[in-house]
């Protein structure tokens, strides 16, 4: 059934109560898995994603599959996506040889090999596993906010946060409406209708290192949306440093006491 954004502009409220620039709840954890270097578990909304790193360690023969971004000078940044059978409302079980899959996992190894300091270990290997256990919406947004604080956890340096978000405009391509308003964080029903891109940002400030858009707009409107979603950033980004900071005086108070 296609959605009804008719009353969006009226009541100016979505379908799940939120207004235009509303992020849905964000819930994050990290130091959920004591045998991986590094871990965090993060929700946005009905989005689930539990992400795990290990490394550095002695570099793995290249061509082992998954996202890799690096060379001999510098640590590879290897990123493996696995979609859960029942994350999703058709129960689909992606292969590994799945586009989207690849795709996601090329994104997020090239933005992080950009990031981190990576020339600190050379000929070695950074993996960063990521296991969709749920999905409606912000699918690769999620997926980055989780890498980016399970690799905190790791330990290992980087210049800064790389969070990211969605923003989506309130009418489809077919319409042609150049007037359409922008929408912050788009949940699983909106993105089956609306266009919709996924930014994200590295840092406080507004300089973009992922910019990804899967469906069709006009070019008019994507100021406005990139404009919303650099705004979210922001937001999403002292969630992050919160879930940090209050783990980080989790463990001072355990070493003192």
């Amino acid at each position: 059934m296609p959605l009804d954004t008719s009353t969006y502009t009226l009541a100016l409220l979505r379908l799940d109560g939120r207004r235009w620039n509303e992020l849905r709840r964000i819930n994050a954890q990290i130091s959920i898995q004591a045998a991986a270097d590094g871990s965090s578990y993060l929700e946005i909304g009905n989005t689930k994603v539990l992400c795990t790193v290990a490394g550095p360690t002695e570099e793995r023969r290249r061509g082992a599959g998954g996202g890799v971004a690096g060379g001999d000078e510098k640590a590879s940044v290897v990123v493996e996506v696995s979609v859960a059978g029942f994350s999703g409302v058709d129960r689909k079980r992606r292969g590994r040889g799945d586009k989207r899959t690849s795709e996601f996992q090329s994104t997020i190894a090239s933005a992080f090999a950009t990031t981190l300091f990576t020339n600190l270990y050379p000929r070695s290997t950074i993996t960063v596993s990521l296991h969709i256990l749920a999905q409606d919406g912000s699918l690769l947004a999620a997926c980055l906010n989780a890498a980016t604080l399970a690799l905190i956890d790791a330990g290992i340096p980087m210049t800064d946060y790389i969070v990211a978000c969605t923003a989506g405009s309130t009418s489809s391509y077919s319409s042609n409406d150049e007037s359409a308003d922008p929408l912050l964080d788009l949940n699983g029903t909106e993105e089956q209708e609306l266009p919709f891109l996924t930014v994200g940002t590295v840092g406080v400030g507004e300089r973009v290192s992922v910019l990804v858009m899967e469906t069709r707009v006009q070019i008019g409107r994507v100021e406005g949306m990139l404009a919303v979603g650099v705004d979210g950033c922001k937001q999403v980004r002292e969630i992050l440093d919160g879930v940090v900071r209050k783990q980080g005086k989790k463990i001072l108070g355990s070493v003192v006491s």
